[in-house]
């Protein structure tokens, strides 16, 4: 049964003049059920706070728009608050527990990519808040409540029933959240805008891995990725994972272009991608993408992938699988003479992985 792969925006699930909360829904983006993908975003606005909460996931959060501070509690662990900012990528595990807050006037807006394979509902996250309108403990008795929290009747009601925001709430301007500490970094969050680029092409792109090499806490996520520049006009070569691992793009920035190609060599996606979309290209899938050169010169997008330390094939450059086949098997392959194979072999002899425009 063929699956549609066309890119999707997220809707909105819920939110105030706090901030809001999207996500894609497999129902929409069919290939987020058959991975066993989540992907989901937080907006917020000046003062806005989202409440305490953990999920049925482990996901990687990637802050791609504005600076704010984040809470978080591993399991068995002290508070730990980040000052957090564009570019960072923070691995969040099973059991954590999470709060974020922007105090700046422009928007924090972050990215959630995941595991949803021991999720309630494949393809979707389900938070599960401590506070608020939805908070666990509104499920419980006053009585339960009060002795768990060694409380009297009032107070638990206080306790329980003050919050009455949902997800996010607006803070008032003086209201004074912790102080983030340099420290609470170290481990916990890689920014991939200051990191070295792992693969840096001239008028053609750049790369910046998130590995267990530089953040070990994907390890215990699960999860890897990587954040890609694409110059104006360049191309991605074309290539697939060889770990058999998904890849899902958010397209952060700019606009451009996308193929992917099948079993049987059928190509099975050509769209145009804007800022805002998410596509998953499936396992062993071919996948290229080509920037366009109207607004801005380059786009961005971040992969997460579900394996720690992903690997991939390319099919074009001198590390390409093409130039790795003896010229007898390519020329049997290709089924063309000696001539054509040492054109063919000639062609593209860098190590890139991006080609800018023909002719720049």
């Amino acid at each position: 049964m063929e699956v549609d792969l066309s890119p999707k925006l997220a809707k909105k699930v819920h939110g105030d003049n706090g901030g809001s909360y999207h996500a894609w829904s497999p129902s929409e983006l069919p290939m987020l059920r058959e991975g066993n993908i989540g992907a989901a975003k937080l907006a917020l606005e000046k003062n806005g706070f989202a409440l305490p909460r953990y999920s049925d996931s482990s996901k990687v959060a990637y802050i791609y728009v504005g600076n704010g501070v984040a809470g978080i509690v591993l399991p068995e662990s002290e508070e730990r608050v980040l000052a957090i900012k564009k570019g960072d990528a923070i691995a969040l595990p099973f059991g954590a527990v999470t709060w974020w807050y922007n105090k700046e006037d422009s928007e924090l807006v972050v990215l959630f990519l995941g595991d949803t394979s021991k999720a309630h509902r494949a393809g979707e996250f389900t938070d599960f808040f401590l506070t608020g309108s939805n908070g666990i403990l509104t499920g419980f008795s006053t009585e339960v409540v009060s002795r768990a929290c060694d409380l009297d009747e009032n107070a638990v009601k206080a306790f329980v029933g003050n919050q009455s925001g949902n997800g996010i709430v607006k803070l008032d301007e003086n209201f004074e959240m912790p102080e983030p500490k340099k420290e609470h970094r170290f481990g916990m969050a890689f920014n991939c805008e200051e990191a070295p680029l792992d693969v840096d092409i001239k008028n053609g792109g750049r790369v910046v891995l998130l590995n267990t090499n530089v953040l070990h806490m994907l390890g215990e996520a699960g999860l890897g990725g990587d954040l890609v520049r694409l110059d104006g006009s360049a191309m991605c070569s074309p290539g697939y994972s060889c770990d058999s691992a998904l890849q899902v793009t958010y397209i952060v920035r700019g606009s451009g272009r996308v193929q992917v190609v099948g079993v049987d060599g059928r190509r099975v996606l050509e769209t145009t991608l804007k800022a805002g979309n998410l596509f998953i290209v499936p396992r062993f899938f071919v996948v290229s993408k080509i920037a366009s050169p109207e607004g801005m010169d380059w786009f961005t997008h971040f992969t997460v992938i579900t394996t720690p330390n992903p690997t991939f094939t390319q099919l074009a450059g001198r590390t390409s699988v093409w130039k790795a086949l003896s010229p007898s098997v390519l020329q049997a392959s290709l089924d063309v003479d000696a001539d054509t194979e040492k054109l063919f072999r000639s062609k593209r002899t860098s190590e890139a992985i991006f080609f800018p425009q023909p002719n720049r």
